[in-house]
């Protein structure tokens, strides 16, 4: 089957990974800068371009086919994180070879923006499981903030002599373009240290990204999310708050703290709307994590048929046998149990088989390309097919646009969440959608 044909004025994409080119970036920022005066006071363009050292190596040792996995896992881990830690537009771009480029336009400090570089570089240096065995990726950054009035190519080409620059370093990831020194900004330990003071001190925010049912756009629930104003560094979301609680070793404190939030501002809400909490891979190591809990479900008064526990592959790698034992736990409890984030890596559909799931929910990544691509389609429409066949209902996450709606109705998803019906809002908006 051939792709469709794209529109005069839409951008060609990467075959493999499906990002958009880097000519779509040089429209996308003068779109910004032509936008100034609506975006976010102090919103800035932001980018960072990140290369993989010695990318070659890996299809010499495993293979062009391990190679293009690689590649297209990265893109689908750069986004992923983009959509869960930036507030304003943003866009991922291939840039040839192993490299990638992440352009936003975003208030944003640069010891913040830096921050999500080390977080990003976290997420893609974490192992790959490709078919011949496990890779590990050593990514470098060049990082950028636009200069007043600055083209784009001028802001591209900066990009590319820094991460020459990063490239040549021993022992460190980032170069900032122009020579520019990389700032301070606070220390791990201290990081650390402030996250665990703002765990005691209830400062870290809970979100709720409304999800809706199909055909019908009602309101069904909300998936509870993460955010910390820091001080300094100013918002963090979820992708780089868990990774400060890893090197804390919090996460198990955090992810409960979150839990228990979410379930107490959920608790009064309408008896139809349902509660999604994101399950860690940390929660899934933690021995005690089911006992806990459903402890924190009995005492917040929330109804357990009303909560979704969304698990990943991530969480999932270590020890799937014991992973099925606890979510079957919680699915004798009447708690239903979402593989998240479906389609976004090697998909193992082992995972299928022995997890008691209700729920595949669909990547982002799943859903860029439907309303261009026939393939994009038929891959919706199989794996639809395959969830019918096992039970499940269908998910879909990162609907941005109407189009995509109108094909993930006709091809026959149960719901969906993304831009297109509402942003991830504070619990007091929430309500208010509630009413009405």
């Amino acid at each position: 089957m051939t792709a469709a044909a794209p529109h005069a004025s839409e951008p060609l994409r990467d075959m493999l990974t499906g990002l958009p080119g880097v000519d779509s970036v040089r429209g996308r920022v003068e779109q910004w800068m032509a936008q100034s005066g609506i975006a976010p006071q102090a919103a800035r363009v932001h980018a960072m371009l990140l290369g993989l050292r010695r990318f070659d190596a890996v299809n010499l040792a495993y293979g062009s086919a391990a190679g293009d996995g690689a590649l297209e896992e990265v893109a689908a881990r750069v986004s992923h994180f983009a959509a869960s830690e930036l507030d304003g537009p943003w866009l991922v771009a291939r840039a040839g070879g192993g490299r990638f480029l992440l352009v936003a336009s975003e208030a944003c400090s640069r010891e913040r923006w830096q921050l999500i570089a080390d977080q990003i570089a976290d997420a893609i240096a974490r192992p790959m499981a490709i078919p011949s065995g496990i890779l590990r990726l050593s990514p470098r950054f060049a990082l950028v903030r636009a200069l007043e009035g600055e083209r784009v190519d001028s802001m591209l080409d900066r990009l590319g002599q820094a991460l020459d620059v990063a490239n040549r370093m021993e022992g460190g990831r980032f170069a900032w373009a122009d020579g520019e020194a990389t700032p301070p900004g606070r220390s791990a330990a201290q990081l650390e240290a402030d996250l665990l003071g703002a765990i005691d001190r209830d400062e870290i925010e809970i979100v709720f990204q409304p999800q809706f049912s199909l055909p019908d756009d009602r309101l069904t629930g909300a998936e509870a999310l993460a955010r910390w104003n820091h001080g300094e560094l100013g918002r963090i979301g979820a992708g780089a708050l868990f990774a400060i609680a890893e090197r804390a070793d919090h996460v198990a404190p955090l992810s409960r703290h979150i839990a228990q939030r979410a379930l107490d501002l959920a608790r009064d809400w309408p008896d139809g709307l349902r509660l999604s909490l994101n399950v860690t891979p940390a929660d899934l190591a933690f021995g005690s994590y089911v006992r806990q809990m459903l402890d924190l479900v009995r005492d917040s008064g929330f109804p357990p048929r009303r909560l979704t526990l969304e698990v990943t592959e991530q969480a999932l790698i270590s020890d799937v046998s014991l992973a099925a034992q606890m979510m079957a736990e919680f699915s004798a409890q009447g708690i239903r149990i979402a593989l998240d984030d479906f389609g976004a890596g090697f998909c193992n559909f082992r995972y299928l088989k022995v997890l008691p799931l209700h729920y595949l929910k669909l990547d982002r990544s799943m859903i860029e390309g439907i309303t261009r691509d026939k393939r994009d389609v038929a891959v919706l429409r199989a794996i639809v097919a395959m969830a019918k066949a096992l039970d499940l209902e269908v998910i879909a996450e990162g609907v941005e646009n109407e189009a995509q709606r109108d094909v993930i109705a006709a091809e026959h998803c149960a719901y969906y969440q993304g831009f297109l019906r509402a942003q991830p809002m504070k619990p007091a908006m929430f309500a208010k959608l509630i009413g009405g």
